[in-house]
């Protein structure tokens, strides 16, 4: 019986296991009122945008028809019609944490050849890692999916690479990272098994090279502007996607590292001589490695036109790319319980922080909703929220725009300015600026209101002392976004995990 289906056959005897796990990856979709995930904020409240487009109640807004990055949020104005906003984010979020987590651990049994049961703590943490945080579901959905067409593509035959190559129109649907990284790595491994020993020796260099020809082009050709990350890329080796809300993350995500690297160690000890373990072993390290320099060579945001928004921290979501690959390789290693029980301990001081750091932005959020809730219908909000000082996570405020829906729109909503979502501003609307300029500037605090527009209300955090403590404030023209509240300064700032 082949490794792949050996593996099948224990899934299938598992089912329990299977049943339980899905049960439990799904309880912090659920433990509050409202899932924190960054960006999801913004996905909700533009799915409610295009019912109101779709029923002529949003003037001066349309839909783009588009093909990538738009997964999630069919998924998500599809169910709000059926069940509304509230169930709808519950089961749209657990359905992709689903995907993202039994997808990843397809790919790594494929890739070890036996089901990574005693990962499961580390791929769970991983599914509610940094891209998860940040809200970037599209794209985070699109590598979940990908993983599993290639789990499917790997070793499999007949049906199974049918099903495999029947999942890449949803890949594109969600997010183009996802079909690049799908057809990346499947390329690599064909050229990997299908070219002389010799030939295929030399396909870690060619990649290497080929990124470094890509770092110089983009620092020295393009006419748009490109920003670099200034993290070492000692600090973006997977683990980062464990930097979350606060400091404390940052110790864990290192101890994390260092258990793994001792289990690596040990598994690879234990496996000396077995030809077998290091053949196995040699292809996911050079995943591993070419991950690793490619976000240490490519640029972390660019902007290739100047009437759309930035293509932004391109870096730290490939760590989750990185950290994939990590726990391939460690998926290679005979492991025991005492590795499970180790990894285990990290994931529930994980979990415990996270529930911690989401319950106080849910308070936030329903400070705001009852701020809302006071206010005329239609009006335009404007929210300036920053961050506690040592979070990673920066877009805590796009929170409060699903805490508009039904009664205020967000006038900086960057979602219709940025030219990347199917929900679209046109010149002058009143309920979102078309300009990605001018929402980066309204949110950054460093917007001047223009009698051109229309009447704007802030909502901010008025009280030093606790961040979740909301008001709101009527604009007038001259103002700046930036005269009230709290701002970036030596102790509010973006949580790089360098700093």
């Amino acid at each position: 019986m082949s490794a792949e289906s050996q593996s099948g056959q224990i899934v299938r005897t598992r089912k329990g296991l299977v049943v339980a796990l899905s049960l439990a990856l799904v309880v912090p979709c659920v433990w509050h009122r409202h899932i924190e995930a960054g960006d999801l904020g913004s996905h909700v409240y533009n799915a409610w945008l295009a019912q109101l487009i779709e029923k002529g109640q949003a003037p001066g807004m349309y839909i783009a028809r588009q093909w990538n990055n738009v997964l999630v949020d069919w998924l998500m104005l599809h169910c709000a019609n059926l069940f509304g906003f509230a169930a709808a984010e519950k089961v749209v979020v657990s359905a992709c944490v689903l995907i993202f987590f039994w997808g990843v651990f397809a790919f790594l049994s494929a890739v070890s050849g036996r089901p990574p049961w005693l990962l499961a703590p580390c791929i769970a943490m991983l599914a509610y890692g940094y891209s998860f945080n940040m809200g970037f579901l599209n794209y985070y959905v699109s590598l979940g999916l990908a993983a599993l067409s290639l789990a499917l593509l790997w070793k499999g035959k007949g049906a199974r690479r049918i099903w495999g190559v029947l999942i890449v129109p949803f890949v594109i649907l969600a997010h183009p990272l996802g079909l690049v990284w799908l057809a990346g790595v499947g390329l690599y491994v064909f050229l990997w098994t299908k070219l002389p020993r010799w030939w295929s020796s030399l396909l870690p260099v060619v990649a290497v090279l080929g990124l470094i020809a890509m770092r110089w082009y983009l620092a020295h050709r393009v006419k748009f502007p490109v920003a670099w990350s200034d993290t070492p890329p000692y600090v973006l080796n997977g683990a980062d996607q464990l930097m979350l809300y606060r400091e404390r993350y940052v110790w864990l995500a290192w101890a994390a590292v260092i258990f793994g690297v001792i289990s690596f160690l040990l598994g690879l000890r234990a496996s000396c001589g077995d030809d077998t373990f290091l053949k196995r072993l040699f292809l996911p390290a050079q995943l591993y490695a070419i991950a690793f320099c490619a976000t240490a060579l490519l640029p972390n945001d660019l902007r290739p036109s100047l009437y759309e928004g930035w293509i932004g921290l391109l870096v730290f979501r490939l760590t989750t790319v990185s950290a994939i690959f990590g726990l391939c390789v460690l998926a290679c290693c005979k492991f025991s319980k005492w590795h499970l029980a180790g990894f285990s301990v990290i994931a529930v001081l994980f979990f415990g922080f996270l529930h911690q750091d989401t319950r106080d932005i849910n308070v936030m959020e329903s400070n705001a909703a009852k701020l809302f809730a006071g206010l005329p219908y239609g009006t335009r909000v404007i929210p300036t929220i920053v961050a506690p000082e040592d979070s990673r996570i920066e877009f805590i405020g796009h929170s409060l725009d699903r805490a508009c829906i039904g009664h205020c729109f967000t006038y900086s909503n960057y979602e219709p300015s940025s030219g990347q979502f199917r929900v679209r501003a046109g010149k002058g609307s009143p309920i979102a600026t078309d300009s990605a300029d001018d929402s980066s500037d309204m949110e950054s605090g460093a917007y001047e209101v223009q009698d051109t527009d229309p009447p704007l209300v802030q909502i901010y955090q008025c009280d030093v002392a606790d961040w979740k403590r909301l008001c709101l404030h009527s604009l007038a023209v001259g103002d700046t976004t930036g005269r009230l509240g709290l701002h970036e300064a030596p102790e509010w700032n973006s949580g790089d995990p360098a700093k």
